[in-house]
């Protein structure tokens, strides 16, 4: 049945009220905002993050370099070396036919020159009569006995002459060795020598 309105146009029924409870947007008073979401790194870690990778970069390509740097020059040293091992027997009849007095002409001049193109390159003969042996760089293949000449095992004869470039052996120089003069070996020596030098 439909209300009537009274003379003011108003009904007998009260107006209702919205709900509180039902407004999505109501809070609970004094209850504090919800926090924001995370938003991840911040700026600065960022930036300290792409920092430290391009270091990391930076000094892996360094190591590289050197790498390469240092491959290089091995292969460098390394074909210099197999280019004056090749040489090595040509120096050698070089050396014999000096021996003999046949470097001679234009022989000799083009001897010289190869000489003065390896030295160039630094190669170096080592080896002769009286030095002292040194097994890193002398090959001993015989024995000549005891000599009071010599204060310590020394070269007696050399067959073939040593050649290296700096610190690295070519090759070392074959050699017959002899060594000091005993203490028993030197008292007869003397008394050979004083009796010899005894008036008759």
């Amino acid at each position: 049945m439909t209300q009537q309105p009274d003379d003011h146009g108003t009904t007998d029924e009260p107006v209702e009220q919205p709900d509180a409870e039902a407004t999505p947007d109501a809070s609970p008073e004094g209850e504090a905002p919800a926090a924001p979401a995370d938003e991840g790194p911040s700026l600065e870690q960022q930036l300290a993050e792409r920092t430290a990778d391009l270091q990391r970069l930076q000094a892996e390509y360094v190591n590289y370099k050197r790498r390469v740097d240092r491959d290089r020059e091995l292969m460098r040293v390394q074909g210099r070396e197999d280019v004056l091992n090749a040489l090595l027997t040509v120096l050698d009849d070089i050396g014999r036919a000096e021996e003999h007095g046949e470097l001679t002409g234009g022989f000799k001049a083009v001897a010289d020159a190869l000489r003065s193109s390896t030295a160039k390159y630094g190669l170096e003969a080592f080896g002769a009569e009286g030095e002292p042996f040194d097994p890193a760089l002398h090959e001993a293949v015989f024995h000549a006995g005891e000599s009071a000449d010599v204060e310590t095992t020394s070269i007696a004869q050399v067959m073939r002459i040593g050649y290296r470039v700096g610190e690295r052996i070519l090759r070392p120089a074959t050699v017959g060795v002899v060594d000091p003069a005993s203490d028993a070996s030197a008292d007869t020596t003397e008394s050979a020598d004083s009796a010899e030098d005894a008036p008759n």
